[in-house]
């Protein structure tokens, strides 16, 4: 049986992690945390 590179564990944990925080950015925007949030710009109009 052929082990997998040690380069190739840390790329693919990276690749998992950056995808990871990317889901977790869209869900924070998009899905039903977002109702929380508020537009600044709204907040301080003239």
């Amino acid at each position: 049986m052929e082990t997998i590179s040690p380069a190739l564990s840390v790329a693919i944990a990276l690749l998992l992690a950056l995808l990871g925080l990317t889901g977790f950015g869209i869900y924070q925007a998009f899905g039903p945390p977002s109702q929380r949030l508020t537009d600044p710009f709204d907040d301080h109009e003239d």
